[in-house]
């Protein structure tokens, strides 16, 4: 009898341990590094995040189809509406945000490929455990592949490779996460935006890639 108690112990205890589907804090504030398979965009960026309202603030400088650019976007998803900010000139774009918002999250029905340690588990300090999720996403377009790798703790993104037909593999790196919004005025548009008239969107333009995140 203590035998078979045993068992369902060890058992319930290695189904708890199992990686489950996890949502990231809600309020994130860190930088990445993206580029496409295609090749058309190579970029580095710093970003506020911010899920319960919705909102997405990106400072960033790359190639895009072999042009340099550099971009000042707040994307506020509730409202549907992108801003380009430029400091220097205190102009402001504001432009439709047609694509939707999609949250820092493991979906509940992706698939866990497998858990590893980054770097090295010899000794304390020296890696950190991970989980790698994959599957498919319906976006407005079609479908769309991922495979997503957060922290087993915390749920902090670490990379996110992310298919469409568009523009093939898009690779998207994280780092210097820090949970919270140290300077939450960067989610809220500049007052010489307020007189901003809406334009019509660019057929292509670097931000709608990180609108996917």
């Amino acid at each position: 009898m203590r035998a078979l108690v045993l068992l369902v112990c060890l058992s319930a205890g290695c189904l708890a341990q199992r990686p489950q589907p996890c949502s990231s804090p809600p309020l994130l504030t860190g930088s990445l590094s993206v580029s496409t398979q295609n090749e058309k965009l190579m970029a580095y960026a710093k970003f506020s995040y911010d899920a319960l309202g919705k909102r997405l603030r990106l400072k960033e400088f790359g190639s895009y189809n072999n042009k340099s650019f550099q971009l000042d976007a707040l994307l506020l998803y509730r409202q549907g509406v992108m801003y380009k900010i430029n400091y220097e000139n205190h102009t402001c774009c504001k432009k439709h945000l047609c694509a939707g918002f999609h949250p820092l999250a493991i979906p509940k029905n992706a698939s866990l490929l497998g858990q590893a340690v980054l770097g090295s588990s010899s000794g304390p300090g020296q890696g950190i455990l991970v989980n790698t999720w994959a599957g498919e996403l319906q976006m407005k377009k079609g479908r769309a592949k991922y495979m997503s790798t957060v922290t087993e703790f915390g749920c902090i993104p670490i990379s996110t490779l992310f298919h469409t037909d568009k523009s093939g593999w898009m690779v998207t790196s994280f780092f210097n996460n820090v949970i919270g919004l140290p300077d939450p005025q960067e989610l809220i548009p500049p007052p010489f935006c307020m007189g901003a008239h809406l334009e019509e969107e660019d057929e292509e333009d670097p931000a709608t890639f990180f609108s996917l995140f």
